[in-house]
């Protein structure tokens, strides 16, 4: 009887070293190996003096005037470090459900409202993505939001690439939050491309970070997003 409990033991700790060590080899696989963050460098090149030539509508500083769609080419996630087995590792998770609007009025961002499918967004690990969408209650609120609070003015790009800080609203798990978004963004021959990031810290939307022994993930993180805008048919 001693043997067969000794035995049994000893084969669950050997299943449990082989768990750890195989997680081990992993995490160090992945280290540095996590995608880059979204920019409007890594789109295709765009026209952008073409909007300010448009004789179709009026522009100012290199903007149109016009409220437009958030297309089927946008992205957005979210970044965030965690240690797994002792390894320091980026885990993003991306989307490309995202919709909204903007608009604007004589050169300034006056309105902004995007949502984030949440229940659509993946990582590199199927198990990950089924704690993610747990712990945010997507079940609940399978949606994140951002919505402009603060006008916005885009004069900078009239010269072509401006970055601009945009006052807004997010909200993750029904929880809403002011944040400041770091926006990055250039017109196009048919719209304008807008990249953007904002820190978050996942306690102040009632989330907590899991820590499940052998992986720690930081309470804060990136939501990312690249827009690809163009003229509403609304």
């Amino acid at each position: 009887m001693k043997k067969t409990i000794t035995l049994t033991v000893g084969i669950a700790m050997l299943c449990a070293l082989l768990l750890l060590g195989g997680t081990w080899v992993y995490a160090r696989s992945q280290a540095g190996t996590e995608a880059a963050p979204l920019s409007i460098g890594s789109a295709a090149p765009s026209d952008a003096s073409s909007a300010a030539a448009d004789a179709s509508g009026s522009t100012v500083d290199g903007v149109q005037d016009g409220v437009y769609a958030v297309d089927t080419d946008s992205r957005a996630g979210y970044r965030v470090d965690e240690v797994l087995s002792g390894q320091d590792v980026t885990v993003v998770g991306r989307t490309s459900d995202v919709r909204g609007e903007v608009t604007v009025e004589g050169g300034v961002l006056t309105a902004a409202s995007i949502e984030v499918d949440m229940t659509t967004i993946e990582t590199d690990d199927s198990g990950r993505d089924r704690q993610f969408l747990r712990i945010l209650d997507t079940g609940e609120h399978p949606t994140a939001t951002f919505v402009l609070t603060t006008p916005v003015d885009l004069s900078g790009l009239a010269t072509g690439t401006a970055t601009v800080q945009a006052t807004g609203t997010l909200t993750i798990k029904g929880v809403p939050h002011e944040v400041t978004a770091t926006l990055e963004a250039r017109t196009t021959g048919s719209g304008a491309q807008v990249s953007g990031s904002i820190p978050v810290t996942f306690s102040d939307y009632g989330v907590a970070a899991p820590n499940l022994g052998f992986v720690q993930v930081d309470d804060a993180g990136t939501v990312e997003m690249l827009l690809e805008l163009t003229p509403s048919d609304g």
